[in-house]
């Protein structure tokens, strides 16, 4: 059986329209190592206060920092507690072959699509990243979903490029954190059917949504899911009077979030909520106290509302 979305039992047809809130989901490691246990009750968490799509293995979960069976293993367990969400899986790198190495490594491992990242260090030309997509996803039958992240790639992909990449059959969304909302609303107006614009800022969620944007990929998710998903279901369904209250108390968790790098505070969030160890790989590394008690106190205060 199909719904709307194209969604087959945890997999995705041809007709999938990606939309709704996607999370970015946290690597929780113990004393170096990964902590399954700890990402598999993060999953149960998430799929329980109703988000749309699972996003692992992305700068969230400190991905250039897993080996690869660990990606492996993250990916089969997002897949199997899902409840039927599609589970996008974080596979860009800088390199296209080692892009093309994550998506062998992961196809098969309960990935539906794949979330590419413009390559990173390497600065590419718009030229470039034309050419590095189109080779990507002529690599693979599953949908990607292009990811523009310049504050960490230190490249912008225009709106003009991702249009014309949104023609590629299997590219089917961008994930788009420029913070630009001209050329988001750029993007979503030049859009075919079928292609859609989710916000990568948590932030934005609301203005690129009221834009016609599809939804959030969001990082403030992994601490408030409910509130989240509630906020995309307002947004989507018009219903900006909820989704702006929803926002105006979501504010201070979108700020804290960053007060330090991603993930680095939204870790110390969910270790205050008792749910990971607050660690990381270097070269990261856990958060100042007072990030850790901003963070507690925010969350507190999500309690109180």
């Amino acid at each position: 059986m199909t719904d709307d979305r194209g969604i087959i039992m945890g997999r995705i047809d041809s007709n999938f329209t990606l939309r709704g809130l996607g999370t970015a989901l946290v690597t929780p490691f113990r004393d170096g190592e990964v902590d399954y246990d700890a990402f598999a009750a993060l999953v149960d968490r998430q799929v329980l206060a109703g988000v749309d799509f699972l996003v692992p293995l992305g700068s969230t979960g400190e991905t250039p920092c897993l080996e690869d069976e660990e990606k492996v293993a993250l990916t089969e367990c997002a897949a199997s507690r899902s409840g039927g969400r599609p589970v996008m899986v974080g596979v860009g790198t800088n390199s296209f072959r080692h892009t093309v190495r994550n998506i062998r490594l992961l196809e098969d491992h309960g990935a539906d699509l794949f979330l590419v990242v413009v390559p990173y260090y390497n600065k590419p030309t718009q030229r470039g990243m034309l050419e590095y997509f189109k080779a990507v996803a002529s690599e693979t039958d599953k949908p990607v979903v292009l990811y523009n992240v310049p504050s960490r790639t230190g490249a912008n992909m225009t709106a003009e490029t991702a249009l014309e990449l949104a023609r590629t059959d299997n590219i089917i969304a961008v994930k788009e954190a420029s913070g630009d909302l001209e050329q988001i609303r750029k993007i979503i107006e030049g859009a075919p059917d079928g292609f859609t614009v989710l916000s990568g800022n948590d932030d934005q969620t609301l203005d690129v949504m009221k834009a016609g944007g599809a939804g959030i990929i969001s990082v403030a998710s992994n601490i408030a899911p409910d509130l989240m998903a509630d906020l995309t279901a307002a947004a989507a369904a018009g219903d900006y009077k909820i989704a702006g209250m929803l926002n105006e108390r979501l504010s201070p968790l979108f700020k804290g979030c960053f007060i330090e790098s991603n993930p680095i505070p939204v870790k110390a969030g969910l270790a205050a909520m008792g749910l990971i160890c607050n660690e990381l790989r270097l070269p990261l590394v856990p958060a100042e106290q007072s990030t850790y008690e901003e963070m507690e106190r925010i969350i507190s205060s999500l309690k109180n509302r």
